[in-house]
């Protein structure tokens, strides 16, 4: 049977006109109020993330831990000079972070960070900070992530003093500091790390500094070393570290700093910062292993200096894969480092150059061989694009792996040499004979680290 619809009687038909009115501003009290609430719809998308407090205090905390790293390596390299120069190295790494830090707050961030111009310098707009304390970046403030990398600038510069520890003067070391952290370090760093930078654009990854630090740093080391010439009397002298507990200390403060990192170029306490605590722990345990394995066999003894270089060189190969590679990867990666930066250093005296503290051997080498296992470890789940290395069939990111390397270092290279050039025409940047065979600790700065 089927059923009829019911018509409206003319008492509800006059019902629903008495209310005509009300429904009328009520659809239209509606309809504008889904006018408004489209535009916001639309652009919930472009909206920046909100500050969260747990990313921002894990930045806070990193910087902290990276800003430890420059004391430490003021005694990891301290220890292994002469005790007559023991003060002077120190200084090297302490004034790098004093001078860097006021460099970068007055216009080297504004380089490596701001708007890109044809990929390869950044723009004017962030110079003496202007505006940053006002913004965020992702879920953190501006103004901590410009901090964090402060940090990094600071500490490049004092890696290099290694290699002419013992023979350059301080007012030249100063001004070369400088030109070479605005001229070196500023444009590698925008071209790696900075939205539009063109080593970024064409594919190479960087996580935390193998190319941008320890490739840079390490390069242009070798150069200063072959420059300013080799410590009268080496290396048939005397020159051996004068306190090794205090370099082994200083090794370890590098190895806590080095979480900060590491694991702090995540910018996010997440996934990312656990993945890059993980391998940079375990790479550099695994440095330690293959460093005195090579030592052994080559000198028949494991020693202490050998285990604190061990995990110097495991830390830098880490530190361009630590976010990009699975945990076990750090294994071959902290072990191959380990290995070759031995032989590495071992030959220096096969090629004649006095690189004092083995910058080259351990960072120069170390962050070369760093970038290239990225290349061969990285994952596609963990790569910005999902970009595979060669163990899972990917070739794109090896090959960008290679230029980037090629043109960071051929870049380093030749700017240092012209600087050095320049600044020693100016001024010469190695002490007189005398003043290195007294001390740089009398000679340049008119007190001794220690009393006898």
């Amino acid at each position: 049977m089927r059923h009829r619809t019911a018509k409206p009687s003319p008492r509800r038909l006059s019902s629903l006109g008495s209310h005509a009115p009300l429904l009328a501003r009520s659809a239209a009290l509606l309809a504008g109020s889904v006018a408004l609430l489209l535009p916001s719809l639309a652009h919930a998308e472009d909206a920046p993330p909100k500050l969260d407090s747990g990313d921002t205090s894990w930045l806070l905390i990193s910087t902290a831990l990276v800003m430890l790293m420059t004391p430490g390596l003021a005694l990891f390299y301290g220890g292994m000079v002469r005790k007559r120069s023991v003060l002077s190295t120190f200084m090297h790494s302490f004034f790098s972070l004093a001078l860097i830090s006021v460099q970068w707050v007055v216009f080297g961030y504004s380089l490596s960070f701001g708007k890109s111009h044809f990929g390869l310098i950044g723009g004017a707009e962030f110079l003496f900070l202007k505006g940053v304390a006002y913004e965020q970046k992702g879920t953190t403030p501006h103004l901590a992530f410009m901090a964090f990398q402060m940090m990094f600038a600071g500490i490049t510069p004092a890696l290099i003093s290694g290699s002419f520890a013992e023979r350059i003067k301080f007012g030249p070391y100063a001004v070369f500091i400088l030109l070479w952290s605005t001229l070196v370090y500023d444009p590698i760093a925008h071209w790696v790390w900075a939205d539009g930078g063109w080593l970024m654009k064409f594919g190479a990854i960087d996580f935390a500094g193998g190319t941008v630090v320890h490739l840079s740093a390490g390069l242009s080391a070798l150069v200063c070393a072959i420059l300013i010439g080799k410590r009268h009397g080496y290396p048939g002298g005397k020159f051996i570290p004068h306190n090794l507990t205090m370099t082994v200390t200083g090794a370890g403060l590098l190895w806590f700093g080095w979480f900060g990192f590491n694991a702090g170029s995540a910018l996010a306490a997440g996934q990312s910062a656990a993945l890059a605590l993980v391998t940079t722990h375990t790479a550099a345990a695994a440095g330690v292993l293959g460093w005195l394995v090579a030592e052994t066999k080559h000198r028949g003894k494991p020693s202490a200096l050998g285990a604190a270089s061990g995990l110097v060189a495991g830390l830098v190969a880490i530190t361009p894969a630590a976010g990009f590679v699975p945990p076990w990867a750090a294994i071959p990666i902290g072990l191959i480092a380990g290995v070759v930066c031995y032989v590495a250093v071992v030959q220096k005296s096969r090629f004649g150059y006095d690189d004092a503290l083995d910058v080259f051997g351990v960072h120069g080498v170390g962050g070369l061989l760093g970038a290239v296992l990225t290349g061969v470890f990285a994952q596609r789940a963990f790569t910005p694009g999902n970009v595979p290395g060669l163990l899972q069939g990917g070739t794109k990111l090896f090959v960008a792996q290679l230029v980037g390397i090629g043109a960071a270092g051929a870049y380093a290279v030749i700017v240092t040499i012209v600087l050095w050039k320049i600044i020693n025409a100016i001024s010469p940047l190695r002490v007189a004979e005398q003043d290195e065979r007294e001390g740089l600790d009398v000679s340049l700065h008119g007190e001794e680290g220690y009393w006898e």
